[in-house]
């Protein structure tokens, strides 16, 4: 029976801007998702479509307080070794380096912190893999420079991505440059600090500002490698194949325009141009990019050394039908043959298996999975949670990654998103719950802050100890 290789990276995951808080601690300066609120304003923040400047700062802010990560880290990363995980996804806070993103050198007490938290991870005997930049812009760069707009970013960027790689080396070799790369799309401001308010061409300066943060990622994966050679650096794609709706060609076509959307980046960093169907696009877009000479040959000879992912649901695209949901922020129409998760995620295993064959037959690099989960309301009752739920939509989506293998595709590890309960980052609730550990805190952050284990935790133990062979 075939089963995943010795070195398989079973893990879990977490984001600075959803776990850790403590956001004015040690001279951390504010970052995007600080001024994100948790209110009905809070899709048009994250899509730039509304500027944060217009929120009232009596709003509830859930990243600056996460689940206090950041005095807890000690505790928490202790539990995730007693549950055996042998890969911890998480990132850095920018702006815990450099608070404004322009200072000449960086903050000693943010590097000492992650020192200490990766060192431990080693002493424990748990791969590191770190995000640059998960939904990460500091603020000042926003307001001074327009962040990703802005060209200046790239050297911003580079100057950070330069000091961590020096300053963690030996500590971390897995890195991802920038989360969900192509989310810049929907949720502008979270995803490059873009304030698109007002803007008459807002999808001139998305892919501007996308193409700012590919060349940022292109010359970083060069330094990377010139630091260190271990270095393995990865882009990362916010995945999910679109499905037509019906086998009208309409819906069939539909659906491969959408999947090119998010394809678009990728093919960039993984196959180092710009894909044929850009020249199209931008002509329709009216979209004219301003590239500096050596751009081209920048993003043609630094390429990923791996495809990262995230997966929670496919997605379904008709021509003529109105009623959508959303789901990690691509806008899907709802499937039929699909069960629903509390907050209209559509839950479909196979479509993992679908689309991990898809990018693994597109790109031809070894892919690795950094987010998988299901959002639920958890109850803690006697000190646990019973929550079969979870168990049985991890055990099939492991499922369907075996299956995936046994395919053909090469795979490095699987890291479960929200391995400990963090802020969402769709609705900045703590009520939609994903981890293996609960939290106790309500959704403004009221609470014993104690951690539970969920029946979930021992359950993921049997399977990373068994290397998944029982789920």
């Amino acid at each position: 029976m075939m089963t995943f290789n010795e070195n398989f990276l079973w893990g879990g995951a977490i984001a600075a801007n959803q776990a850790e808080g403590w956001y004015d601690e040690a001279g951390r300066g504010l970052s995007v998702m600080d001024v994100v609120p948790m209110s009905a304003e809070r899709k048009p923040v994250k899509r730039g479509t509304v500027s944060y400047k217009k929120i009232s700062n009596d709003n509830y802010f859930p990243a600056r307080f996460g689940v206090d990560f950041y005095t807890n880290y000690d505790a928490d990363i202790r539990l995730l070794a007693e549950m055996g995980i042998k890969c911890f996804r998480t990132s850095i806070s920018w702006t815990r380096i450099f608070p404004k993103g322009i200072e000449d050198s960086p903050n000693e007490q943010g590097l000492l912190y992650y020192k200490k938290m990766f060192t431990l991870c080693k002493q424990l005997g748990i791969e590191p893999l770190v995000t640059l930049s998960h939904f990460d812009v500091p603020l000042y760069l926003v307001e001074k420079y327009g962040a990703w707009r802005n060209r200046k970013m790239i050297n911003f960027y580079t100057k950070y991505a330069e000091t961590v790689f020096k300053e963690l080396k030996g500590l971390v070799k897995y890195w991802i440059t920038f989360n969900e790369i192509n989310v810049i799309l929907h949720n502008s401001f979270s995803g490059g600090g873009l304030v698109l308010e007002g803007e008459k061409h807002p999808d001139q300066i998305r892919f501007q500002a996308a193409h700012h943060q590919l060349v940022a990622s292109a010359l970083s994966t060069k330094l990377a490698h010139e630091i260190d050679a271990e270095n393995q650096i990865g882009c990362m794609l916010a995945a999910g194949d679109y499905y037509p709706f019906s086998c009208n060609p309409k819906d069939v076509f539909a659906a491969l325009d959408k999947n090119r959307e998010s394809y678009f980046f990728i093919d960039v960093q993984c196959k180092g141009v710009y894909p044929f169907y850009a020249k199209r696009l931008f002509e329709e877009k009216q979209i004219v990019l301003e590239v500096m000479p050596d751009d081209y040959e920048t993003l043609k000879k630094y390429t990923a050394d791996f495809l990262s992912l995230s997966y929670y649901t496919s997605r379904t695209i008709s021509h003529n039908l109105k009623k959508t949901n959303e789901a990690n922020v691509m806008v899907s129409v709802e499937n039929p043959y699909l069960e629903s998760s509390e907050w209209g995620w559509q839950i479909d295993p196979l479509g993992f298996r679908i689309t991990l064959n898809t990018l693994y037959e597109r790109y031809g690099k070894p892919l690795f999975v950094v987010e998988n989960g299901l959002g639920a309301r958890d109850k803690l009752e006697n000190g646990t949670v019973e929550d079969d739920y979870r168990i049985s939509y991890f055990k099939k989506h492991i499922e369907a990654l075996l299956e995936a293998q046994k395919d053909g595709v090469e795979l490095i590890g699987y890291t479960t998103w929200g391995c400990i309960d963090l802020v969402a980052a769709s609705t900045g609730e703590m009520e939609k719950r994903y981890g293996f550990i609960y939290v106790d805190r309500n959704n403004f952050g009221e609470g014993s802050n104690k951690r539970f284990k969920k029946k979930s935790f021992y359950w993921y133990q049997k399977v990373i100890a068994s290397n998944g062979k029982i789920l």
